[in-house]
């Protein structure tokens, strides 16, 4: 009788044993599944912001770029005007030193 309950308990802690290495192998599984779904939404988070910092860095050169065209634009009207007077000044300039010319 010994013999057949040390056999009885034997088999009890086995399929004991069993049950738990199921159960820490799916607590595993989820551990890993939890730990995988994570890092993919860390990784998706980190990919959403690198795009959207591509995009702000994006509109920071497009508004550069046009301010740098409008500065570029009023440099020359700035040029052709002092150009303009420049001209003036040397016309004004001949035709003073013409007269003094004929006048002496």
């Amino acid at each position: 009788m010994k013999h057949s309950f040390f056999t009885a308990l034997a088999a009890l802690s086995a399929a004991g044993l069993s049950a738990c290495s199921e159960k820490a192998a799916d607590r595993l599984e989820n551990a890993g599944s939890a730990i995988g779904n994570d890092v993919s939404s860390a990784v998706d988070e980190a990919g959403e912001r690198i795009d959207n910092g591509l995009d702000d860095a994006g509109r920071a050169i497009d508004q550069g770029t046009a301010r740098i065209g409008a500065a570029a634009d009023n440099a020359a009207d700035d040029a052709r005007r002092e150009a303009g007077e420049a001209k003036q000044d040397v016309g004004g300039a001949m035709e003073r030193a013409g007269k003094d010319m004929k006048n002496d």
